[in-house]
């Protein structure tokens, strides 16, 4: 089957059993892989209120049809479990060569099941799985067990680990992978955690398989149209990697700060991808096979901290662990996005729920001998000191472990309307009030409050007014297929949106058409996003998701923007309802947000 390997791969983690089942090409066509293959799996294989950490949880590594092909941004996979951060459907995708190197095995998806007796780690090959001891990399950091790993089954193999917070069950862990220079990080969700309840400290993969295409001229065509869009929409991520938005989302008036109590930071300049880059620019980084290189490696060169390389922070990260905090050092940034990332936790979760801390602090709900460190707003010394006992569950970090939602629920009555979450994970850099669009897509997005369901790019800017409603229920539906569609694939969401479009379009079914050889249109591939969409949601809808779920953070429905250009903007309870009600009668959902049969039926879906 060209695009793919045709097999699916399951690993009983209790007893080392790895069973090998042929991928259906109609399965195939129907879900694409990736993010789509995971839905289904898990829909499948997860019963109805399977508890996260349970062995029966199921975590799905998968790639798609495009995965290590010639299309730019080709090297993505996904990875997918029930969240215990929101305790509902999840994936998360990562780039750097691991994904190019799952591919090879000759496996589409990977799924894992059970609890190892002790901590372990996967191995992967194209003969199938082999658990193996991993005692002596228990509490080592992300990078030294990637390291370790490749030294100990070759160069050729990649690797993905978690680090103490997935041993610890924070419940916004993640898994990062090394490659030359290169990051790649499994973020957001938790599913690091959902790893370490199972003892597996890392999975590697080591393959030589090659990727078929039916049709290597069309896609090299396609390819070839696409470097002169694809250069000039990515010039100021290859030059400065996404740090580059803080500066027109401050100036847009949509840079949360201070716990969202504002959305211009004053000293936003200090940690802008131009200065950053300016003071720290070391060398550019890139993912197996990609031209945009938007990754950055930075260097202090003088100072406290001199002789410190790490990845550059992404903008999401300053914006959580910067203004948020209303920390404008861009030095503490670099060390605390490090620190996360060697730790194995979220950034976004981590930030967000200090930013909860910082305004507690300040109302007398908590105080500073509950906190255990001396720690307030624009304290950076003590967001480090935190972030490392979050990741140990150490004092207070044991309750900074649970995410912002269950922390504030934990500390006051009123704790969870200053919790910038939607259903329990924390926002991320792309303002809930000074953009409407984003206002109905992180209501309605299947994991959540994520910028990657419902996408906020500039590109869309001229499309409609951000302010206004109008069109919005629409804009959010389409962009949750497109999303859908390219994390099936997989594809990186830079290198799809710049060099092939920003909805599902012509050349994303040229793409299919190349690689596969299916007769693919347009239309079908909209309908294969829509299907993706409401296969999640049914995973949702049966842990207990209805409209009452599908909701905002309280200060972003009845607190206006205080000042700044997007002053006045927010979206109160019923403007919120009437964006839903026309959403789901655009999706074919009851008026409480479930699938109707009969939409079901017309995606070749049953709940």
């Amino acid at each position: 089957m060209n695009g793919y390997g045709g097999r699916v791969l399951f690993v009983d983690l209790a007893s080392g059993a790895a069973r090998v089942e042929p991928l259906a090409a109609r399965t195939a066509r129907a879900y694409l892989g990736g993010n789509g293959l995971a839905a289904r799996l898990l829909y499948d294989h997860v019963p109805a209120g399977t508890d996260p950490y349970a062995p029966a949880n199921a975590v799905v590594f998968g790639v798609g049809p495009v995965t290590d092909t010639t299309v730019p941004g080709n090297s993505r996979a996904c990875l997918a479990t029930r969240s215990p951060l929101t305790g509902l459907f999840f994936d998360s995708t990562l780039g750097g060569r691991f994904p190019a190197t799952l591919k090879r095995t000759g496996f589409d998806a990977v799924v894992l099941t059970g609890r190892a007796a002790a901590p372990s780690y996967l191995l992967v090959t194209e003969d199938g799985a082999a658990v193996k001891p991993a005692t002596h990399l228990w509490g080592r950091s992300t990078r030294e067990t990637v390291e370790a790993l490749v030294a100990a089954e070759g160069a050729e193999a990649d690797a993905i680990a978690i680090g103490p917070a997935g041993e610890a069950r924070v419940r916004f862990a993640a898994l990062a992978h090394y490659w030359k220079n290169r990051e790649g990080v499994a973020g957001r969700g938790g599913i690091g955690a959902v790893l370490g309840a199972k003892h597996l400290k890392a999975v590697v993969v080591r393959g030589t398989r090659k990727t078929e295409v039916a049709d290597p001229a069309a896609l090299r065509a396609l390819v070839d149209e696409t470097r002169e869009p694809l250069k000039k929409g990515t010039q100021a991520l290859s030059t400065w990697g996404t740090p580059f938005l803080v500066g027109p989302i401050n100036a847009l008036g949509a840079l949360g700060s201070y716990n969202l109590r504002q959305e211009v930071f004053a000293e936003a300049r200090a940690v802008g991808g131009e200065e950053m880059k300016a003071h720290y620019g070391d060398r550019d980084t890139t993912c197996l096979k990609c031209p945009v290189a938007c990754g950055k490696q930075y260097a202090i060169a003088s100072g406290e901290f001199a002789g410190r390389r790490a990845k550059m922070p992404e903008y999401e990260t300053i914006f959580a662990l910067g203004p948020m905090l209303g920390i404008a050092n861009p030095e503490a940034l670099i060390l605390a996005n490090d620190l996360c990332d060697l730790l194995g936790m979220d950034t976004i979760s981590m930030g967000v729920t200090l930013a909860f801390v910082c305004e507690a602090l300040e109302r007398g709900w908590l105080t500073q001998a509950e906190v255990g460190v001396p720690f307030g707003w624009g304290d950076w010394r003590g967001m480090l000191a935190l972030v490392e006992r979050t990741a140990r569950r150490e004092g207070f970090g044991a309750r900074l472990a649970e995410g912002a939602w269950r922390l504030a629920e934990s500390v006051h009555p009123e704790g969870t309307r200053l919790v910038y979450a939607v259903k329990g994970l924390e926002l991320p850099a792309h303002s809930a009030r000074a953009l409407k669009g984003l206002s109905i897509g992180y209501a309605t997005a299947t994991r959540g409050g994520s910028h990657h369901d419902t996408r906020p790019t500039p590109q869309y800017a001229p499309a409609f007014d951000r302010r206004g409603t109008a069109g919005k229920p629409l804009f959010a539906a389409r962009s949750q297929h497109f999303t859908a569609v390219g994390d099936s694939l997989v594809l990186c969401r830079f290198t799809a949106e710049r060099g092939f479009g920003l909805f599902v379009e012509e050349p994303y079914a040229r793409m299919l058409r190349a690689v596969t050889g299916w007769d693919v249109t347009v239309e079908e591939l909209e309908r294969t996003g829509e299907r993706i969409v409401n296969l999640e949601r049914l995973f949702n809808v049966r842990e207990g998701v209805r409209r009452a779920q599908d909701t905002l953070p309280w200060r972003v429905m009845h607190e206006p923007i205080p000042d700044g250009p997007s002053a006045g903007l927010y979206c109160p309870p019923a403007e919120l309802s009437a964006m839903l009600d026309e959403y789901y009668a655009l999706r074919g959902w009851d008026a409480d947000g479930v699938p109707t049969p009969a939409r079901l039926a017309a995606l070749d879906l049953s709940a």
